[in-house]
């Protein structure tokens, strides 16, 4: 067995701490969902549960729809990842952690247009000068941002009014599609 470094508890109702520094290195936030399974070995896992992840194949569809309609580099999120990506490498962004900037936008639930002139710019990723948002909306459920839209470009690439838009029809979708 190996060894974490960190044991805790069970109390009486079953209930067990996840320590900050877990929790902060996966970005774990209050009200998260964790899906909870086991395996052969015994195990039990708690996986951070992402619902617009469980739409894999029609999020990766739909990137691709999103690239071809406004030319631009297209990708769909969860709060933590990017789970479908269109118009750019693949390899580079698939499945990397979001930029904090990204995740604070999601958050706040606001929309992000870069206009002529911006000078703020939303990383894609952490520690990446390669890509940066033109359009972020987010993907808001219940009242629950869980995840976003985001057209991306080099950071002199200003988006127009109809990417915006079309990043909202995208974002208004998939909130239906989950709370449906």
């Amino acid at each position: 067995m190996k060894a974490t470094g960190i044991v805790r508890r069970i109390d009486d109702l079953g209930r067990v701490v996840i320590p900050k520094e877990i929790r902060r290195t996966m970005r774990i936030r209050e009200g998260d969902p964790l899906e909870i399974f086991t395996n052969r070995d015994g195990e039990v896992i708690f996986k951070k549960y992402s619902p617009i992840g469980e739409l894999g194949e029609f999020a990766m569809q739909y990137a691709e729809s999103l690239a071809k309609t406004s030319n631009l580099p297209a990708c769909i999120t969860d709060r933590d990842t990017v789970i479908a990506v269109s118009g750019a490498s693949k390899r580079e962004i698939l499945e990397k952690p979001v930029s904090a900037e990204l995740e604070r936008l999601m958050s706040s639930k606001t929309s992000y247009t870069k206009a002529v002139g911006t000078s703020k710019l939303v990383p894609l990723m952490d520690g990446n000068d390669k890509h940066y948002a033109s359009v972020v909306c987010p993907i808001i459920a219940d009242g629950d941002t869980i995840g976003s839209v985001v057209f991306f470009s080099d950071e002199k690439a200003i988006s127009s009014e109809s990417d915006e838009k079309l990043a909202q029809a995208a974002a208004g979708f998939f909130a239906r599609h989950m709370e449906g």
